[in-house]
């Protein structure tokens, strides 16, 4: 075996968890090494997830405004989609761009970057490998390094199930964002987030969209009353959503797929140009030589830490998708600040109450602590206050006045343990209430926040003046 190179900090793993890992860590004064097996930084949410989809939903609603301008007295019905061209500026004007930007901010703050795949020998010990197929653990294959401390942010893949598996047009999630053409019929497997978003993204673009959905709703983890807005938009989009369905097989050819489904003991099938599988994902943890440590994973893939992401290994981390909690990349980004700050000495923790949650559908969906029945639920008194953006003026001359503001509160002090936005801008005003549930701060500090008019803000005040039993536009 080659002779190991001595290294302090060594982040495996360079999607939003591991490149800000690897910047904090510099900042703090380690000399870092990031592990990245693909060719570019970023991880699956800047190249192939959170990002790129945001391109392809902007995309969408572009067209949708040019289509629907009558509304407002525009005369510009009949605008068209270049897909080739659409595709394009996603990759090179905001993939690439995010992208290139991380490279920059990693060069800045001297991260040694090494191109491979890191495999673990011991609790001090790995080997980066030549991407591509494994190699046995005995041989004497690649650059064998020992580390000080290490910071595994190795991210998920998605889940493949039986009968659809991922080639030709039967895609996930990254196929799906690449398609080279926008599909007249496009067949959607789960209905969670990454199915909703793309769902509603190519039917604003033009397809017509179903989605199969194994349990009783899409969007599971929201309340029924926020998803119901969601389904009128898609419903009015032409969307058909096939809830309780097991997705059984599907055969293709080169000009389209036939997935077959079953319902209450019926079987059934639809016709499609592509069919995408977005049915969860699974942490990135089986092939990391982890049975060669300390480090202790759940039946999950989920690798045990602390309130700092240190794993039963004590100089080994853990942090984004391959830890507990929420698969989001925000998530793991404040992971990465912490284990970084761990490592330094600091007194840094994984102590938030709540992580916002934002699913891009139209309208957004976004949430952050606990809902009314998970407060009820824990033996909480709690009450709510729901504002709607059908009395915002902003909504309104945006035409997009579905949806409404909910805070959850204790009865007794006003303490904000939860809030819920379905409407325009959700993805951004579920930070000021991400606030105000991780501050604890009650619904008069709420209330007597003056926000500015006329915007989509006013709504969360105004929430906050029902709360008190003032309201003052409904």
């Amino acid at each position: 075996m080659a002779d190991a190179e001595k290294k302090e900090t060594v982040i495996i793993g360079a999607g939003p968890g591991g490149y800000v890992a690897a910047i904090r860590a510099s900042e703090l004064g380690q000399k870092v090494t990031l592990i990245e097996k693909s060719d570019t930084l970023g991880g699956v949410c800047l190249n192939v997830g959170c990002v790129p989809s945001k391109a392809l939903i902007a995309a969408g609603h572009r067209l949708q405004e040019a289509n629907r301008s009558d509304e407002y007295g525009i005369s510009s019905k009949g605008a068209t989609i270049d897909f080739a061209k659409t595709q394009e500026w996603k990759q090179h004007d905001v993939v690439d761009r995010m992208t290139n930007g991380v490279s920059m901010l990693l060069k800045k703050h001297k991260v040694e970057v090494i191109q491979g795949e890191a495999v673990l020998d011991s609790d001090t010990r790995l080997r980066v490998m030549p991407v591509g197929p494994r190699q046995f653990m005995d041989n004497n294959n690649g650059q064998v390094i020992d580390f000080d401390n290490l910071i595994i942010a190795s991210g998920s893949h998605p889940i493949e199930i039986p009968g659809f598996k991922f080639e030709g047009r039967v895609v996930d999630s990254t196929g799906g964002l690449n398609l080279p053409e926008v599909p007249k019929e496009f067949v959607v497997i789960g209905g969670g987030y990454v199915g909703t978003e793309l769902a509603g993204a190519y039917a604003n673009l033009g397809s017509h969209v179903t989605i199969i959905e194994g349990t009783d709703s899409i969007l599971a983890g929201f309340t029924k009353d926020m998803v119901a807005v969601v389904l009128k938009q898609l419903k009015a989009k032409g969307v058909d959503v096939i809830t309780g369905a097991k997705a059984k097989s599907s055969s293709q050819d080169d000009k389209g797929v036939t997935v077959t489904y079953e319902v209450d003991g019926k079987e059934s099938t639809v016709a499609a140009d592509y069919c995408m599988v977005t049915v969860g994902r699974k942490p990135n943890t089986d092939e990391l030589g982890l049975e060669y440590t300390k480090v202790e994973v759940n039946d999950r893939g989920i690798i045990q830490t602390d309130e700092q992401g240190r794993t039963a290994s004590e100089h080994i981390f853990a942090i984004g998708d391959v830890a507990s909690g929420p698969a989001l990349a925000h998530k793991a980004f404040f992971q990465g600040k912490v284990a970084a700050g761990a490592i330094a000495g600091k007194h840094t923790a994984n102590d938030y109450v709540g992580v916002p949650a934002v699913c891009f559908s139209d309208p957004e969906l976004a949430v952050v602590g606990m809902t009314e029945a998970e407060a009820k639920d824990k033996s909480l008194d709690v009450k709510t206050a729901k504002f709607p953006f059908a009395g915002n003026a902003r909504a309104v001359s945006l035409y997009e006045a579905e949806g409404f503001v909910r805070l959850i509160y204790t009865k007794d002090e006003g303490t904000v343990l939860g809030a819920e936005v379905v409407g325009p801008g959700a993805s951004d005003l579920i930070s000021e209430l991400s606030l105000a549930v991780n501050g604890r701060m009650n619904v008069e500090d709420i209330a007597l926040t003056i926000h500015p008019h006329p915007t989509l803000s006013e709504p969360v005040q105004e929430a906050g003046d029902i709360a008190l039993g003032f309201p003052t536009h409904v």
